[in-house]
């Protein structure tokens, strides 16, 4: 499959609780600032090591600031290889919104 599909938090929050992998390809700032608990955060340094290293029988799902970006991304990605590839409509400003209690501070995890 080299399609992506859009999803809203809840079923993204369903597939983090099944194991899907998260990534965040927000600026590293605002990664630090706040970042769905556990996900991992993707630039263009991190890009390469990330899929060296990925399962791409694993879901992923791609945030970014709104849920725009990361359809770019979650397309790319999806090109890779990975079998399952989702972008979060509204982004993590949504997601933090509804889902408070599972923003994570920091680094990346």
């Amino acid at each position: 499959m080299s399609e992506f599909k859009r999803i809203p938090p809840q079923q993204a929050q369903a597939l983090r609780e099944q194991g899907a992998v998260v990534v965040d390809i927000r600026d590293p700032q605002s990664f630090a600032n706040g970042h769905i608990s556990g996900s991992k955060h993707l630039d263009n340094h991190s890009l390469a090591d990330f899929i060296a290293k990925a399962d791409f029988d694993q879901p992923l799902i791609v945030t970014c600031y709104h849920g725009n970006s990361s359809q770019n991304a979650a397309a790319y990605l999806a090109h890779q290889g990975f079998a399952e590839v989702y972008s979060l409509d509204g982004g993590f400003e949504l997601w933090r919104s509804q889902y408070p209690g599972e923003v994570a501070q920091g680094g990346a995890e």
